[in-house]
């Protein structure tokens, strides 16, 4: 169990970081390999204006890169990114582009007029219950969109591209989840084929302070005076801070020069243990200078469509190939054909287009079998049905 059972009453009375939270240290990485892979090199961003988008963009620009070009289909994060650089780092050269990632000819174009030399593809719908409201849209974007990025990638002779991928890939029960865990198994056949690009994909567990997380919404609602809303109280996710989820990729993007018996791999971290929600919520609470139940009520609501109670890093079927010295584990590829990949690909963008939602699932599960929806009578997203 993490620490947080175990922190006494002074450290909870106490308004503490974010990371302070995970109940462990955070993990440092060597500045080094990152500042090599990056300084004068084309570093490409999507979803640039996004939580970790943002904090790579951030950091990317620190580093000394030759260019940067940030991907963003909100107007606003776009706006907000690159005001930042034009006030923190007027010096690093850059490219904002309002584009989707879901429109195959207008990135392509981006691609040959900016030619990166790596790209990181954060952009991607997050909120499980949202997605399974429009499982299209969730579709849409992180299969069909990462596959376009890709694509571009292998086209462009881009030296590297790593995938931001998630836990809730792992034995997904979310459209959410299926969706990234098919455009993984994309970007590991892309890197079995041996062509220009290392593609690289790595798996978060929660990110504390990004747009997806618990922590800000218990923040507010402790803010307000609660209650604090709970899905259930045995629910636990592994959980990292923005920092180190963004020192992540870019600690992976630096190990694409590894035998080619390594290829297809997907990198995760060492995080420590699982986390409880409820534990969590009643620490955040007590840190407020109040008391959890006499205070700020706290209320469970039921789980939601698509959600688990537990989150895994690792398939039953996944074995460990290496671990570094800095905490990450590359374990081994577990993939179709590209060629079935892409046929499949195909026959989901078809079903999407025609806004059939029961095909477009089907065809989702012909690549994630383990996909076991979680939320309705008849096995499929309440989305589906409605």
């Amino acid at each position: 169990m993490s620490g947080l059972a175990a922190a006494g009453p002074e450290d909870m009375a106490r308004l503490l970081a974010l990371g302070e939270l995970l109940g462990r240290p955070a993990i440092a990485f060597d500045e080094f390999p990152l500042r090599k892979l990056v300084r004068n090199r084309r570093i490409l961003v999507t979803g640039a204006g996004g939580s970790i988008g943002s904090e790579l963009v951030r950091q990317i620009a620190a580093l000394g890169p030759g260019h940067l070009t940030l991907i963003e289909n909100s107007e606003f994060n776009l706006y907000a990114i690159d005001q930042y650089l034009r006030e923190h780092r007027p010096e690093v050269s850059r490219t904002s582009v309002f584009c989707d990632i879901r429109d195959r000819n207008v990135l392509d174009d981006w691609f040959t007029r900016e030619q990166p030399d790596v790209v990181f593809h954060a952009a991607a719908l997050k909120h499980v219950p949202m997605a399974e409201d429009h499982p299209l849209e969730s579709i849409r974007t992180n299969l069909l969109g990462a596959r376009h990025v890709a694509d571009a990638c292998q086209s462009h002779n881009v030296g590297v591209m790593v995938f931001v991928s998630t836990d809730k890939a792992v034995n997904p029960s979310s459209v959410m989840g299926a969706a990234k865990r098919a455009a993984e198994a994309y970007c590991q056949a892309m890197d079995l084929e041996a062509g220009p690009t290392r593609f690289v994909s790595v798996r978060f567990g929660n990110v504390l302070g990004s747009s997806g997380s618990v922590a800000p919404l218990f923040q507010r609602q402790i803010a307000e005076g609660g209650p604090i809303t709970l899905t259930h109280p045995d629910v636990s996710r592994y959980f990292m801070t923005l920092g180190e989820a963004v020192s992540l990729l870019l600690q992976a993007a630096t190990l694409r020069e590894m035998p080619s018996e390594v290829r297809g791999g997907v990198y995760v971290m060492d995080i420590g243990d699982p986390i409880r929600i409820a534990d969590l919520a009643r620490l955040m609470i007590r840190m407020s200078g109040r008391r959890p139940e006499q205070d700020i009520e706290v209320r469970v609501i039921g789980l939601r469509p698509g959600e688990k109670l537990d989150e895994e890093l690792i398939h039953p079927d996944e074995d460990r190939i290496l671990r570094t010295a800095s905490g990450l584990s590359l374990v081994g590829p577990r993939t179709m054909a590209l060629d079935a990949l892409r046929a499949c690909f195909d026959r989901m963008q078809d079903a999407v287009t025609r806004l059939d939602r029961e095909a477009a699932i089907t065809h989702l599960r012909e690549i994630v079998p383990e996909f076991e929806p979680i939320g309705s009578e008849t096995g499929l997203p309440s989305a589906v049905n409605s």
